[in-house]
């Protein structure tokens, strides 16, 4: 069976899908044919530029996220707002992201692997699929450069946009190709929220024309009797936005594992059949309101440090949802970072525990991480609470240690705590509020 990767946009928090592209390959599935758009373009090009999804899972982690901000000359900026051509140039995306992450126009052109780029080309006012024996580097870099934020290319008298307001992801290049089954990857919102505010509004305008543009595809596909298997990987609920990335109130391992998290979900209940292609495989709901935090957890296991990291969402009291979990393991003698799935928080009275699965050298292990928040006249918070027991166990692996968060990781923990399933300062402000008198509080 023909097999295309189709990546969609969703800005730099593409970074997500570097942990999903991690799960598919575990699973041993191989494309002969990968389509990028928007900001799928950099884990397109990643991959054909002949990253193993280790080696992309590094670069990200090492990415330093300012670089995708680059500013015009100053001289633009003194014309004022309504005559500036866009806040930022692509410059930083082609001079300081694409090196970092290792992607190489020569080595895509050179790539066995089909592979295609989505740019707009705003003169025609249509969406192309530049085939990647003819990419460079200033047209991948056109392919992210979204009106407004950044300047398009110009070249022989034409000019080059993001296609994201055309289509985000081309499910019709894919077919077109001999596509038989289609593995979409999606992480562009959608759900029925309608938010107030320029920002907002301008995501709703995205989410407008990506899921349009995709619902026409399959409408077309249908149109023309054409037969297909379609695979779709998404986030339970909508990402945070850029904005929230580029500052750090979530972190690109966070965006990571959290891609990992949701492909393998999506694995462990698929069908050979895959979903329908209608309006429903994108979709999203709503967070409920809750926080967001961030535990680094670490122990000397046989000589070396063994790091636990975990980025937990815990409801608010009241609001329905459930917790989630994502995470890695950092452990030197396995070679690379190893992710998590299957994961869960159980809190009974003053007993949390995490528990989730992680698949090492073909063996799942499963991981327990368990501290108790106890009341007790003896317990230490300072001491009790930065302690949590981890068991590990699979295969010829069999670890029982106490892992410490540390003084400095508790700091990390509060400071970065963040309210998500909230919208606006007093919402955020609110959760928060509650998270101090009613989950604290009560513990």
């Amino acid at each position: 069976m023909k097999r295309s990767l189709v990546l969609a946009g969703g800005g730099m928090r593409v970074a997500w899908q570097t942990g999903v592209v991690k799960a598919l390959a575990e699973e041993g599935l191989t494309f002969d044919h990968i389509d990028g758009t928007s900001g799928g373009i950099l884990t397109t090009a990643m991959l054909l530029s002949g990253h193993t999804p280790d080696e992309m899972v590094r670069r990200w982690s090492a990415l330093n996220v300012s670089d995708f901000s680059s500013g015009l000359p100053l001289l633009d900026y003194l014309k004022g707002p309504w005559a500036l051509p866009a806040l930022g140039d692509a410059d930083g995306i082609r001079d300081k992201v694409f090196p970092a992450l290792g992607i190489d126009a020569d080595r895509i052109r050179a790539s066995t692997t089909a592979g295609t780029f989505n740019v707009a080309d705003f003169t025609h006012k249509e969406s192309i699929a530049v085939d990647a024996g003819a990419i460079d580097v200033e047209m991948l870099a056109a392919g992210m450069s979204l009106p407004i934020f950044m300047t398009p290319l110009r070249r022989d008298g034409l000019v080059y946009t993001d296609a994201v307001w055309i289509r985000d992801a081309n499910v019709s290049e894919a077919l077109r190709r001999g596509a038989e089954e289609i593995w979409l990857v999606w992480c562009i919102g959608n759900t029925d929220y309608w938010g107030d505010g320029p920002l907002e509004q301008y995501v709703h305008m995205i989410e407008m024309s990506a899921n349009g543009a995709l619902l026409a595809d399959f409408r077309e596909a249908e149109a023309a009797g054409r037969r297909f298997v379609l695979h779709v990987v998404a986030p339970e609920h909508p990402l945070p936005l850029d904005p929230e990335y580029f500052v750090g109130r979530i972190s690109t391992d966070s965006l990571v594992a959290m891609g990992y998290r949701d492909a393998r979900r999506y694995l462990a209940g698929m069908t050979p059949s895959g979903v329908p292609a209608d309006a429903a495989c994108t979709a999203m709901t709503e967070s409920a309101p809750g926080i967001r935090y961030v535990e680094k957890l670490g122990a000397n296991v046989a000589g070396a440090e063994l790091t636990v990291s975990l980025t937990v969402v815990l409801p608010l009291p009241g609001e329905g949802g459930q917790p989630q979990l994502a995470g890695f393991i950092d452990y030197a003698p396995w070679g690379h970072r190893t992710f998590l799935a299957d994961g869960r928080v159980d809190i009974e009275g003053p007993q949390v525990t995490y528990a989730a699965r992680a698949l090492h050298d073909g063996v799942w292990l499963d991981l327990c991480a368990r501290r108790n928040l106890t009341d007790d006249p003896g317990w230490d918070a300072f001491g009790d609470a930065n302690t949590v027991a981890l068991t590990l166990r699979g295969g010829e692996v069999d670890v029982s240690t106490n892992l410490h968060l540390g003084m400095g990781g508790l700091a990390r923990l509060v400071a970065g705590a963040e309210p998500v399933g909230t919208h606006g300062l007093i919402a955020r402000a609110d959760a928060i509020r509650r998270v101090l008198t009613e989950v604290l509080g009560r513990a």
